[in-house]
């Protein structure tokens, strides 16, 4: 086949491939397929994510006709029979097939041959892009940014913070199934969770499991059980102490745990090491039973919050007296109130409020809750970490939450990985 070119690009990724005939980036729209027909590219199609071919509703002129149907896109034409299309009857409608380099011929289950053309993408497109894919720095275009529009920026990281947003919501979704959709139980659950802030997250969230919501219910007015209740089933009581407090909690959770037949978890679960007094689990035990004490219907009060301000007033309820002098039991320590700070309510807003906020909009038409979410993220301070503070030397500033969400889920699934096609800084550059 002596007509056939060979593309001058080494180790191109399909996925490029993709993006080039997808936007239509190749230095022409005619070509000669390898059977000797004048291809001309009408229509490169809409890109199917899902199974079967790569490209539907593609419009290609083949040796003067029009031809409406899929596109396949392969690095080397003999993909073609390894990814076994030619036995799937679902690759039928295929209309042409694209290729980096033509190695076979390529046939479809009813026998017909496949069209196939080798692709000459713009020679600029390949450079660029290996410049990036190939870059050890995180950010593969720190050098650029400087030069891109920032309103484009802008729009991109709102995109981004709702495409987080989104990814949070799966969670609570499957929450949601596990309580047989009941939002308040889904709610008590990943409240407990959010208290356990990472490090200790999982033990939080076995402890809102193995304690039922309607037994605390039960004893919400009365501080000392709502203590006794969570120590006890937190595994904090099995010991003995010379600690009078500890010896009050440990008899009054005797009484409860028969009455409710309750099972504690495993104290060892918890984790001090390396944590600041003020973050210990006991300590933010201590605050969660305040919580639940003078908080009741908390979730229909939260749903209600529409400014950061009515939720820390909501939150930052103070711990008992006891943990007003201690940060573990048994060994006191100077007085300090103990409320859960500003900072960490922030916390409780961005990754648990706001996405449990959206995702109750979302499954009841509510585009009113929906649009509050989001705006409490704006107005929550941004989060100060390593990530903000690498794109804030890049001068891609935080204004607010919603963008340090952003920016969290642009290094993680887009720069970390190299996705700078799926990227519309990423798709800047390149064009």
């Amino acid at each position: 086949m002596p007509f056939i070119k060979t593309n001058p690009i080494s180790q191109m990724q399909e996925a490029l491939l993709h993006y080039i005939w997808k936007n239509t980036l190749f230095e022409r729209k005619e070509y000669l397929s390898d059977s000797a027909e004048k291809i001309v590219i009408v229509d490169p199609g809409v890109h199917n994510q899902n199974s079967g071919p790569d490209f539907t509703n593609a419009k290609i002129r083949i040796n003067g006709t029009t031809w409406a149907g899929n596109v396949e896109i392969h690095l080397k034409s003999s993909d073609w029979n390894s990814h076994k299309h030619h036995t799937n009857p679902a690759y039928d409608n295929v209309i042409l097939h694209v290729a980096q380099n033509i190695d076979s011929d390529c046939y479809n289950s009813s026998k017909r041959k496949i069209p196939c053309i080798s692709l000459i993408p713009d020679q600029r497109i390949i450079n660029r892009y290996s410049q990036l894919v190939d870059s050890e720095e995180l950010i593969s275009c720190h050098t650029s940014l400087i030069k891109l529009n920032r309103s484009i920026i802008s729009f991109w990281l709102s995109a981004l913070a709702i495409e987080r947003l989104q990814m949070k919501t799966d969670t609570i979704k499957d929450l949601l199934k596990l309580t047989r959709n009941s939002w308040e139980e889904a709610f008590y659950v990943i409240i407990f969770k959010s208290f356990g802030f990472n490090v200790n997250s999982l033990p939080f969230e076995m402890l809102a499991k193995c304690t039922q919501q309607s037994v605390l219910a039960k004893i919400c007015d009365n501080l000392l059980q709502i203590e006794a209740l969570l120590f006890g089933q937190a595994g904090f009581l099995n010991d003995n102490s010379p600690d009078d407090y500890h010896q009050m909690l440990k008899n009054e959770y005797a009484f409860l745990k028969r009455k409710f037949q309750l099972k504690p978890i495993d104290k060892h679960l918890w984790k001090f090491l390396r944590l600041r007094p003020s973050n210990f689990p006991t300590i933010r035990m201590a605050q969660l039973c305040s919580l639940i004490h003078n908080s009741r219907s908390l979730f229909s009060n939260t749903l209600n919050c529409i400014n950061p301000k009515q939720i820390y007033s909501l939150y930052s309820c103070k711990v008992s007296n006891y943990w007003k002098k201690h940060y573990t039991f048994g060994k006191e320590s100077p007085y300090r109130s103990k409320c859960l700070g500003e900072n960490s309510i922030d916390s409780l807003i961005i990754n648990t409020i706001v996405p449990f906020m959206f995702v109750y909009g979302e499954q009841k038409n509510n585009e009113e809750l929906k649009t509050s979410a989001v705006n409490l993220l704006e107005q929550v301070h941004s989060e100060n970490n390593k990530i903000t503070r690498m794109w804030d030397r890049l001068n891609i500033k935080c204004r607010h939450a919603a963008d340090s969400q952003a920016l969290l889920q642009l290094t993680n699934f887009y720069c970390e990985q190299k996705h700078c096609l799926e990227c519309q800084i990423g798709n800047l550059i390149l064009r």
